[in-house]
């Protein structure tokens, strides 16, 4: 049983609840997924629910202990949905056993409903060609054959939609199949009432609910092909973890290899602390450790990064990331749903279910969408079978004129009569109506733009936060880690007194692990220096560090924390300092025995592209400011190489202020991004409207951020927010068309066309209509797949 930690995007306060996933079936339309969250909602125990018409998945949010997932499960599949518990932990091989099942199945199911609404369409067309002056097929015309195969079609392939529409009308969750299965069942009716029955006068049109259901179910095969290919990038990163490994039974001797003592098993099977060898041109089946051997690595699947990367011993590697040229031994650290191929699965399928809160409309106008066009298709039976044919008489002589449009009926000799022509357009507005558009326009959109970032280092965490990132107009850029290297580097030491300042303090910044601690250690190793022994050493965070040495209080630190310890600084070093910050040094300042030692100018270069990617982002219309802890003179000096005037930067902020920071922008009114580096900036990181995290394989950023760039490239922000606008561009535009098409749709199919233009649409033209609706929301997703960025 898949159990995490719940982030819901509207709902903070349900951190400590536990979320299940849910396998749903049945679902068809947007009215599907009202119905099936509002069942789940009534679950006791439950606070969010949340589903997906394009996964057929549904997360629920619920107390531990209090919901048993069975329960969840049964209440769905007796309201009409049959579902199951969607169990996984990790990547295992049963795991990627069951997923490729269901894709053989779901493909198998696709091309048995093609096939069949296929044969329905042209068996249907072929028996009528005669209507438009082709010689009449033998048995093909007969109208005992048309009887006979809409009998056939209604019974077998139609049964389970007019079932399923039954039922969920009854259990008050009416969907796509109760308005087919209404017209289906009405056209078969009067059809066969009108063959039994001579004396009515009535024309026969059997083949209208025979195409109707041909064209819904060509329609939901094409839809459905179009949402695999949407999923395809989740299933690719499915894919990419491997079935067998080669386990090392021996691991005295790692080299030379002994192969005989090289097992192969299933991955799933691998346990942290096994060795195991992984060879040229193999998957890296584990997260771990390379212990022996040198080789190059792609990691595109994972980073978007198309330069494979050398790797040698001590470097980590990363599940489903690609050996190249080496043969090479590795060590398990994390294993199945601990890897980070399996997180990132888990944050993408977390994603998709995340709605965008401009869905909401869609879902609102969906739960009550089916009992409209309900209350639509009656009251337009009682209007002209009622009054509109006293009152536009034409009608039923004209309604056949125009074939193009309207269908040809007994060869256009016949006038209809008021109850066949009240029944065709009430069957219309069964058959054009289109939940399905809006309930798809939003998850086939998520499905897609996630699916892509993911393929290239992008993890979004689903639609509200492309909505966010749209209405963005100010990113800040956490300095140290995001727009430098994050590698910083020793540039001059200036010190007074008979202290060797670099030992001394060197010493003392080797119990912490900031990057400019790092720095200075690395440099007194350089020139092999031996490190003193420290006592009582007490670290502030943010501020600096405190240690004894020989006796001796030592203070490594900013220079307000050591002015705040009584420190005074010579005037002497006053002109060096503001040279070093002026040229975009951090300054460590040293106190020894309570006297200034000196102080230590540390530079962490720019990364090449940080001018430019601050530029970019300007480009695309936003603002851009810094946020950092260094001196304002050295925040100066780093604005000035990004092209950022003084206004646009935050000097001196420590780490628990940069919350606070971000908040003053937002009363301000600005929709602020924060890129920070995903370990230290996780308060600002929650605070952001969206919080973007480079080096997004640390914990911190994948539970923090709202968008986890997995590469460690500037280039990537910009390709984010460019994605994230394209995809929540593409979901405005498939809810305007969803509702375009239905506010369009309903009323011609209601008969607004027939007293001045005698247009009368043919069901099935209506179900084609329907079902091209669908289509073209799914296909306009998949347009996101050409995204460049």
């Amino acid at each position: 049983m898949q159990v995490s930690p719940v982030q819901p995007d509207t709902q903070p306060h349900v951190q400590s609840l536990e979320t299940l996933a849910l396998d749903v079936g049945g679902m068809k339309c947007a009215g599907c997924v009202k119905a099936v969250e509002r069942k789940l909602s009534q679950v006791p125990g439950v606070a969010l629910a949340k589903v997906n018409l394009a996964t057929e998945m549904a997360t629920v949010a619920c107390e531990p202990g209090v919901v048993n997932p069975e329960t969840l499960a049964q209440t769905l599949t007796e309201g009409g949905f049959p579902s199951q518990l969607r169990r996984q932990e990790g990547l295992s091989l049963g795991d990627l056993e069951a997923t490729e099942k269901r894709q053989r199945e779901a493909q198998q199911q696709q091309q048995r409903q093609l096939g069949v609404a296929l044969g329905l369409i042209i068996l249907s067309v072929l028996g009528h060609l005669q209507m438009l002056g082709v010689p009449p097929i033998p048995g093909l015309s007969n109208i005992w054959f048309h009887f006979g195969l809409a009998s056939l079609a209604l019974l077998i392939p139609g049964r389970e939609m007019i079932v399923e529409g039954a039922r969920g009308l009854l259990k008050n969750a009416p969907s796509m199949n109760t308005l087919v299965g209404f017209g289906l069942v009405t056209a078969y009716l009067a059809s066969t009432a009108a063959l039994f029955f001579p004396n009515l006068a009535w024309e026969c049109f059997f083949e209208e609910p025979v195409m109707l259901l041909g064209f819904v179910l060509l329609g939901r095969s094409l839809e459905s092909r179009a949402r695999n290919r949407a999923s395809a990038s989740l299933k690719s990163l499915v894919g990419l973890q491997p079935k067998t490994v080669h386990l090392l039974t021996e691991i005295e001797k790692l080299q030379p290899l002994n192969p005989e003592t090289v097992v192969d098993l299933p991955a799933d099977q691998v346990r942290v602390g096994d060795y195991l060898q992984v060879r040229p041109g193999e998957k890296i089946p584990v997260d771990g450790m390379l212990r022996v051997g040198e080789t190059l690595v792609n990691e595109s699947m994972l980073t978007g990064e198309s330069l494979p990367v050398a790797k040698g011993p001590g470097d980590r590697l990363t599940t489903g990331t690609l050996n190249q040229s080496g043969s090479i031994i590795m060590q398990a650290q994390r294993t199945g749903k601990d890897t980070a191929l399996a997180r990132i699965v888990a944050l993408v399928e977390e994603a998709q279910t995340r709605k965008a809160p401009v869905q909401r409309l869609a879902d609102t106008v969906a739960g009550y969408f089916t009992y409209g066009i309900m209350t639509l298709a009656a009251l337009t039976f009682l209007f002209w079978y009622g009054m509109g044919v006293n009152l536009f008489p034409q009608v039923l002589e004209t309604a056949h004129e125009f074939p193009n449009l309207a269908h040809v009926h007994g060869m256009g000799q016949e006038p209809l009569s008021p109850l066949l022509l009240s029944l065709k357009l009430m069957i219309d507005v069964w058959a054009i109506a289109c939940p399905c558009a809006l309930g798809l326009a939003t998850p086939t959109a998520i499905l897609v733009g996630t699916g892509v970032g993911a393929e290239r280092g992008l993890l979004i965490r689903g639609g509200d936060v492309l909505e966010r990132v749209h209405q963005l107009d100010t990113v800040v850029f956490d300095k140290t880690g995001t727009l430098t290297t994050g590698r910083p580097q020793v540039s001059e030491i200036w010190q007074r007194g008979p202290h060797n300042l670099l030992q001394w303090t060197a010493s003392v910044e080797r119990e912490t692990n900031h990057p400019l601690a790092e720095a200075i250690v690395s440099r007194a190793q350089t020139e092999g220096l031996n490190l003193l022994p420290v006592s009582d050493s007490q670290t502030e965070v943010g501020l600096g560090v405190r240690g004894m040495i020989e006796s001796q209080v030592v203070l490594v630190g900013s220079r307000l924390w050591l002015e705040r310890q009584g420190i005074v600084l010579e005037t002497e070093v006053q002109d060096w300092l503001d040279q070093m910050a002026r040229e975009g040094n951090s300054l460590v300042y040293v106190a020894i025995a309570g006297e200034f030692a000196g102080a230590i100018a540390v530079r962490d270069q720019l990364r090449e592209e940080a001018a430019e990617t601050v530029q970019a982002l300007r480009d695309l219309g936003l603002q851009v400011q810094l946020l950092t802890g260094d001196r304002p003179e050295t925040a100066q000096g780093i604005g000035q190489q990004l092209g950022l005037s003084p206004q646009e930067i935050m000097a001196q902020v420590t780490p628990q202020e940069k919350a606070s920071r971000l908040a003053e922008l937002q009363e301000m009114g600005l929709k602020v991004a924060l890129v920070g580096d995903g370990i230290n900036d996780a308060p600002a990181l929650a605070q952001a409207d969206v919080g973007l995290a480079l080096n997004g394989g640390t914990d911190v950023a994948v539970e923090t951020a709202d968008i986890v760039l997995m590469g460690d490239r500037l280039q990537d922000i910009l390709g984010s927010i460019r994605l994230s606008r394209a995809t929540f561009n593409k979901i405005r535009q498939n809810l305007i068309w969803a509702f375009g098409y239905n506010l369009v749709g309903l009323p011609v199919a209601a008969g607004v066309l027939l007293p001045q233009f005698g247009i009368l649409l043919d069901p099935a033209v209506a179900a084609g209509f329907m079902a091209l609706s669908s289509v073209s929301v799914v296909t306009n997703s998949l347009l996101l797949r050409r995204f460049e960025g």
